[in-house]
């Protein structure tokens, strides 16, 4: 009985290794079907291996997986009422996944029509994301993953850079058709989250690998479905749920600024022993844990040798001794990433993972940087601008970023499941050495400042989402919720002057300070979506409605110490302000001490949180047969409450509502097919534009590099005794009224040209104001109406028009142009008036603050798909824009046109192309980031000046 056991294990042991065997030997054949005529994917296409007589069925995706013995084989795909495709030259390899190009079906009336295409000479990357273009209610232009693979860019920031009217700002953050951050909205996976800088609308694009990318979708009108707060346009980052082959990744990456790196004038200042993973270790922990109740001077001058005199002597003692930075020689930039994912498909279940690992560490220095302050003349027949402050030196920045990505989706029948996970961590390092010259208010002075400033930041996010289909299709429900726990410390912030000549430190210079900022917020977002297939007047439409709910809360304070420095005297060396024998102690009561700035009033310390509730309803119809009207209107309900207090404590809030608005936000989009191939579209909808919780507060911020100011909106600002009210500290939203007007002509291998009109009106903007009672503060306020009227030109073309060898080239062109207008407030007329210029005429009008007259985005790029070329020359300007808003004596401020021309050129090696290589320049024509001060018949003079230079990158990736 044994024996008999024994050999039918034996047997059932060597039928399993021979069934693995067997399959080991297959091959898998991958693909998406898409509609042609809408973009969407199609269910229940039937897939058929003629060869073999196998096949499959596409699921709730569009997608479906054969499984077939190595060789070269014909595919069919059929579908009720659709044209029947058949799909030649397939090859599978032994043990590998064949993924197929997008394929998509037409609708015919006849069912006995078969279109015959090869495998080998599809080129059309991008048709499925062409249709979606083409029918999708609103306007949108994207990227998908199929181009990710043949361009070769490396991250998300590199492959947008694509996308038509889309430009990054720092090469991290998306600007579309020119309008700021305020305008501009980033979700990923279609939901709201905040990303390392949670004042920002946009997360930082350069986290993203692009192996884990689906695609990006950016909206620039708006349909009900979309959170209202937002005008230039939705970016949506979609991860891949199941990755159409296996993905192991390995890259790195790299850049060589000649002015920057390597270079022996670097300023840095030694920190924690974890810096280089983008945190802080405990070496700039506050030395009074953070406590609000600590022993004060007159505490210690009282009793020194009592428990308050040595509890604050040994604060005191707790402090870091290093106050300057120091010279040195730095690295280059590094990039290292690693991604893994696949699918496993098992009986009646799919499953997908993705898993990616960002690291970068880059170093950034400026030479002869300047940060100044002009003022106009009190006299009217004097014009140029007289300096307040100037500020100029050098400074060294080393930047980390740590980032991971994990998901994994299960899809079964016609429900999909997905779970998300994602951690960055960043830690910024500043040191600079300045000349500080001060002419303002008589207290003429020159001193030598130095800054030390450490930022840590992190943002945890995690996103549960659902998609169920019901009644073979008639319904869809899609639903998600993500929470996201944001974290900002800036441990032990160190600012120190040294009045020259004579290396005295006195409180007309400024006392050295210290300062510890503390930032913690969290988000949840959910939101639920239903949508209805049905028929309206006999054609095929649809009905949506959903609801969202937003809650977030942020814990804010500031906790600041001025040092005193008594009788001590100095040579000039900020590492000596801290020595033990300057500090007060008892035989010493007129030394270095401390005097805490946030004691007993702290308006820098709060609490806010909002509640947001949305409901929308949308409806898809063709009430014509080349006409498609979307029609929908959402609604918002956005409650934010504020705990904190005014500077001297005269106004106390505690959870009191400082926002309160129920809006609604009709969307009307409408398209008119002229052709197959072209649309003529009209869109008028509504958005909004609210206030951020810091611009919503009494906080008092301070950038110690730049000296200067954020001051909260809810401050108010008087003159004249109190007379006259320059700001009412009533901050509210801006509603925007947007139209737009496009006609759009789609041509073979995502060729297209298109023209765009555009109006929006703004209902009292915000804009960054200067505070007059305190030079280099600046306030966000409310304005007078404004409007936009732009136009827009795009188009892709190849150059193979104009000669057949030229067919691998492309020229891309954007190019955007507006007019904007501001009806100034009246205290922003009287304050205007009061201080014109002889011969200067005074309008009620003027331009708006962050939109740009002008945006040229264009380049030629080549691809050769056969031997693994791509590469492109890119030019980018902006023109001057208002940055910040003058008022009285203090005047507006601009940009500088940067022209940025940047080269990239990427390479694929090897077998599979599995090595790919690529190199750059970018900032060819080392342009200088510069905003200056303008003012009537003055000439322009600096506020900021950077020179970033010319940096050389390279990176390496290897798939195995």
């Amino acid at each position: 009985m044994f024996k008999k056991r024994t050999l039918t294990l034996a047997l059932i042991v060597l039928s399993q290794f021979l069934v693995a065997f067997a399959i080991a030997q297959n091959g898998t054949i991958r693909g998406t079907i898409f509609e042609e005529a809408t973009g969407e994917t199609l269910i229940g296409v039937s897939v058929l291996v003629k060869e073999t007589s196998t096949g499959a069925v596409t699921d709730l995706d569009g997608k479906f997986e054969i499984k077939v013995a190595p060789g070269t084989y014909t595919l069919q795909f059929s579908y009720i009422s659709y044209s029947t495709i058949e799909l030649t030259e397939v090859v599978v390899k032994d043990g590998e996944v064949t993924v197929l190009p997008d394929l998509l079906m037409a609708e015919e009336a006849s069912e006995l029509e078969t279109v015959v295409i090869s495998s080998t000479v599809i080129r059309t990357t991008e048709a499925a994301l062409m249709s979606v273009k083409r029918n999708a209610p609103q306007l949108v232009d994207g990227i998908s993953s199929s181009t990710f693979k043949q361009i070769g860019d490396g991250d998300a920031a590199s492959a947008v850079k694509r996308v038509t009217g889309v430009s990054i700002e720092g090469g991290k953050y998306i600007y579309v058709r020119g309008l700021g951050d305020r305008y501009t909205k980033t979700v990923l996976n279609g939901v709201d989250i905040p990303g390392l800088d949670p004042d920002r609308n946009t997360i930082q694009m350069d986290i993203f690998p692009t192996n884990v990318i689906d695609n990006i979708i950016v909206s620039k009108s708006f349909t009900a479905d979309l959170p209202a707060d937002f005008t230039g346009g939705v970016v949506d980052i979609e991860t891949k749920d199941f990755p159409e082959e296996k993905i192991f990744n390995v890259g790195i990456s790299g850049g060589l600024n000649p002015s920057m790196h390597f270079n022996s004038d670097y300023i840095s200042y030694e920190g924690g022993s974890t810096d280089w993973l983008g945190f802080d270790d405990g070496t700039r922990d506050i030395p009074t844990g953070g406590r609000t109740d600590i022993p004060q001077y007159v505490d210690f001058v009282s009793n020194p040798n009592g428990p308050q005199g040595q509890e604050y002597q040994n604060i005191l003692g707790g402090f870091n001794k290093t106050m300057g930075g120091m010279r040195g020689s730095n690295l280059m930039d590094l990039g290292l990433s690693f991604s893994l994912g696949n699918q496993l498909v098992r009986p009646n279940t799919t499953w997908g993972y993705n898993v990616a690992l960002t690291y970068k560490n880059e170093t950034e220095y400026y030479k002869d940087a300047q940060f100044n302050l002009f003022g106009k003349p009190s006299e009217t027949n004097q014009f140029e601008l007289e300096p307040l402050e100037r500020q100029r030196g050098d400074y060294g920045v080393n930047n980390v970023l740590l980032g991971g990505l994990a998901g994994i989706a299960m899809k079964k029948g016609y429900s999909k499941l997905r779970l998300n996970f994602m951690h960055l961590q960043n830690g910024e390092s500043k040191a600079g050495i300045f000349n500080f010259v001060n002419t303002n208010l008589g207290a003429n002075f020159e001193a030598a400042q130095y800054n030390l400033e450490y930022s840590e930041r992190s943002m945890t996010n995690i996103l549960l989402a659902g998609d169920h289909l019901f009644d073979n299709g008639a319904w869809a429900l899609n639903w998600k919720v993500s929470p996201t726990r944001s974290v900002i410390n800036d441990p032990d912030i160190r600012f120190s002057r040294f009045r020259l000549p004579n290396n005295t430190v006195g409180t007309e210079a400024g006392l050295p300070e210290r300062i510890w900022r503390f930032l913690e917020e969290y988000n949840v977002s959910s939101r639920a979506d239903l949508t209805r297939e049905l028929k309206i007047l006999q054609r095929d439409s649809k009905v949506k409605f959903g609801g969202s709910y937003t809650y977030k809360t942020r814990d804010f304070d500031i906790q600041n110490f001025q040092f005193p420095t008594g009788s001590t005297r100095f040579d000039g060396d900020p590492n000596d302000i801290f020595n033990d024998e300057n500090l007060v102690q008892q035989g010493n009561i007129n030394g270095v001490r401390y005097n805490p700035g946030f004691i007993p009033n702290n308006p820098n310390a709060f609490s806010s949180n909002v509640n947001n509730i949305g409901a929308y309803i949308s409806t898809e119809f063709n009430p014509l047969e080349k006409l498609k009207a979307v029609v929908g209107l959402r609604m918002e309900n956005y409650v934010q409450r504020y705990t904190g207090t005014n500077q001297n404590g005269t106004i106390v809030l505690d959870n009191d509502e400082v926002l309160n608005e129920t809006d609604f936000f009709p969307t009307l989009n409408l398209i008119f097919a002229l052709k197959d191939n072209q649309n003529l579209r009209l869109s008028a909808t509504r958005t909004i534009a609210r206030p951020s919780f810091k611009e919503l507060s009494y906080a008092e911020i301070l950038d110690p590099i730049t000296g200067r100011t954020f001051i909260g909106g809810l401050f108010t600002e008087t003159t004249n005794g109190g007379q006259d009210v320059l700001w009412d500290g009533n901050l509210t939203p801006t509603r925007i009224n947007n139209f737009d007007l496009r006609w759009e002509a789609f041509q073979e291998r995502g060729q297209m040209v298109s023209v765009s009109a555009f109006y929006k009106s703004f209902d009292r903007p915000i804009e960054i104001v200067q505070f007059i009672s305190d030079p280099g503060s600046f306030q966000p306020r409310n304005v007078g109406n404004g409007t936009v009227l732009g136009l827009e030109f795009e188009f892709r073309q190849s150059l193979g028009l104009i000669a057949p060898s030229l067919e691998n080239f492309s020229w891309n062109t954007n190019v955007t142009i507006t007019e904007s207008q501001i009806k100034m407030s009246e205290s922003e007329f009287i304050s205007r008036s009061l201080a014109a210029k002889e011969g200067e005429n005074i309008k009620d009008t003027r331009e708006m603050a962050g939109q740009a007259p002008y945006i040229i985005n264009t380049g030629i790029s080549y691809m050769n798909f056969a031997k693994g070329w791509d590469g492109g020359l890119f030019y980018n300007v902006q023109g001057p824009t208002l940055n910040f808003v003058g008022f009285r004596n203090q005047t507006d401020n601009f940009t500088v046109p940067f022209h940025s021309l940047n080269f990239n050129m990427n390479k694929s090696f090897g077998a599979d192309e599995r090595i790919k290589a690529g190199f750059g320049v970018q900032n060819i024509l080392n342009s200088k980031r510069e905003l200056v001060f303008k003012s009537f018949q003055a000439q322009d003079q600096i506020f900021t000046s950077l020179a970033p230079g010319t940096e050389i990158n390279f990176r390496v990736a290897f798939s195995f």
